[in-house]
């Protein structure tokens, strides 16, 4: 019997073959770590900011009673046990707190009917690309483009283009965002020109000075804000309710890196003739704004 072959081992083939493998599994560090050195690999994206707020605040109870005495004067005559419940508010239906909350209030007096609504959006992105403050300045800018505001006028300038209207009433803050709620706002219905019955003519003013066919004063259109959250805006809607009864809505909208936050506020005169104060009208809801935005920076 022949004795088996030996398999011939060549040193030079072997070193080929290890020179092959190091090649191939790329460059190395002093530390024996591996580098990728192809030029314009792939790169680790760094995630987008989270936003400054986690979660909101219990909204019935962040209205001063002292701001609600002001902003709803009917109140004042109700019995005590009715004030009370009025001061209280109506929490707006959500299914996440943390998203979105809001309240309502409402109270009549023999002269005028008030409603004051407030609504607080906290804004997430699912986009690791874009932070929520990116994503809730989306949110506000596509709101204040629904307002339809007049063409600005330079910051403090006064006056701008008179608005007889002022834009779209009941514009949602939270428009094109999924906030999983069910929260609603009334609309102030379409806009109206001269009250019926009115006995002034054109041009002429109220003794508050208010137009008295409708028309929002100089310097007190629909505008832009400034010193306010990161970015503001005012809707003034004067807009014909019932008969001949004329409601004034003025909106404002704020937004607070990623928390946008509403104020609504309507008064309608007992009386048909009567327009309301538009000043008088955005000085409160102005006020309130402020005061909300005070109150997220705590």
């Amino acid at each position: 019997m022949q004795p088996k072959a030996r398999k011939a081992y060549v040193p030079g083939l072997a070193a080929l073959l290890v020179a092959v493998v190091a090649g191939c599994s790329g460059g190395g560090g002093a530390d024996g770590t591996t580098t990728d050195t192809k030029p314009g690999g792939p790169t680790t994206a760094t995630a987008a900011q989270p936003g400054k707020y986690r979660t909101l605040r219990e909204p019935c109870g962040s209205v001063p009673r002292s701001m609600l005495k002001d902003l709803l004067p009917g109140v004042a005559s109700l019995p005590e046990d009715q004030r009370a419940k009025v001061y209280e508010g109506t929490a707006a239906v959500t299914y996440d707190t943390d998203r979105r909350v809001g309240c309502a209030w409402k109270a009549a007096s023999p002269d005028a009917s008030n409603q004051l609504m407030i609504d607080l959006e906290r804004v997430v992105s699912y986009d690791p690309a874009v932070s929520d403050a990116d994503r809730a300045q989306e949110v506000y800018a596509k709101a204040e483009t629904a307002a339809g505001l007049p063409a600005a006028t330079a910051p403090g300038a006064p006056g701008g283009m008179p608005s007889a209207t002022g834009s779209g009433a009941g514009t949602d803050a939270g428009t094109g965002s999924d906030s999983g709620t069910s929260t609603q706002t009334g609309e102030t219905g379409s806009p109206s020109g001269t009250p019926s019955g009115s006995a002034s003519g054109p041009g002429t003013t109220t003794p508050d000075g208010t137009p008295s066919d409708g028309t929002t004063p100089d310097g007190l259109e629909p505008r832009v804000l400034e010193n306010l959250g990161d970015a503001a805006f005012l809707d003034d809607v004067l807009a014909r309710s019932g008969a001949a009864a004329q409601q004034r809505t003025v909106s404002v909208v704020f937004r607070t890196s990623n928390v946008i936050v509403t104020v609504r506020y309507t008064e309608q005169p007992a009386h048909p003739p009567v327009v309301p104060d538009s000043r008088e009208l955005q000085d409160k809801a102005r006020e309130l704004a402020r005061t909300l935005a005070e109150q997220l920076n705590e």
